[in-house]
């Protein structure tokens, strides 16, 4: 039996296992305590970084969102830039 957190890991990992150009994540980091959250997240930066990957995060982290290149705000169904 997996925890949620290690689920939420495994998730991740098949993810990113066929090295894709985009990633979709939605709440990637959910089901963690907030040291594997913070390094899930640096995680997505280095991959940017180095393999040029663009990852689309759909989150309700304000911390996560604030530290990412571009935040999209949707209320009510619609977009806010």
């Amino acid at each position: 039996e997996l925890s949620g957190g290690e689920k939420q890991r495994v998730a991740v990992a098949r993810a990113l296992v066929n090295n894709p150009a985009v990633v979709f994540a939605d709440e990637p980091s959910g089901s963690l305590d907030s040291k594997n959250k913070a390094e899930l997240h640096q995680l997505f930066f280095d991959l940017r970084d180095k393999f040029g990957q663009t990852f689309v995060i759909v989150t309700h982290d304000e911390h996560l969102a604030s530290i990412t290149d571009r935040t999209i705000h949707i209320v009510d169904g619609q977009i806010k830039v």
